[in-house]
């Protein structure tokens, strides 16, 4: 990726976390304590699909949020190159349960929870392996999304 998609996909991530309140992690203690993500905890959010979505449902809102995702596999990839599971756990958890935006048409949907799937075995994995594997899938569910949709990457 060259330089400036890399600071302008900064610069809208930093943008989108700040205009959005976090949800709290289940299980998460203070500032200062990280949370560990259970298998067990809050099912996932699945996004609202529908059969005709509206011509605009690539809005700036999507965009933003997919921009986020890639934030958070950007996260998990850093921590398994770090070799560090426990640090992949929190973006896994959060590509696994965090709600998402609506409108995204219904062929689309077998991606995001394809995507859902590979984040949980992230979650769930006791060894870098594992988690390596499921971390690829988690970007092949979203190149394949972005190919069906037709969104082209630079």
């Amino acid at each position: 990726m060259n330089l400036h998609l890399l600071l302008v996909i900064g610069l809208v991530v930093g943008i989108a976390a700040c205009a959005e309140k976090e949800q709290a992690v289940p299980g998460q203690g203070s500032e200062m304590e990280p949370a560990t993500p259970a298998a067990t905890e809050v099912p996932a959010v699945e996004p609202e699909a529908s059969a005709a979505p509206a011509e605009d449902w690539r809005d700036s809102a999507f965009i933003d949020h997919m921009h986020v995702h890639a934030a958070q596999l950007d996260d998990l990839n850093f921590a398994l190159a770090d070799g560090d599971l426990e640090a992949a756990g929190m973006p896994a958890y959060w590509l696994s349960r965090h709600k998402t935006v609506g409108g995204l048409p219904l062929e689309l949907q077998p991606f995001v929870t394809r995507m859902r799937e590979a984040a949980r075995t992230v979650e769930e994995a006791d060894d870098l392996v594992v988690a390596s594997a499921a971390a690829q899938e988690i970007s092949a569910q979203c190149q394949g999304c972005h190919a069906a949709a037709g969104f082209v990457a630079e």
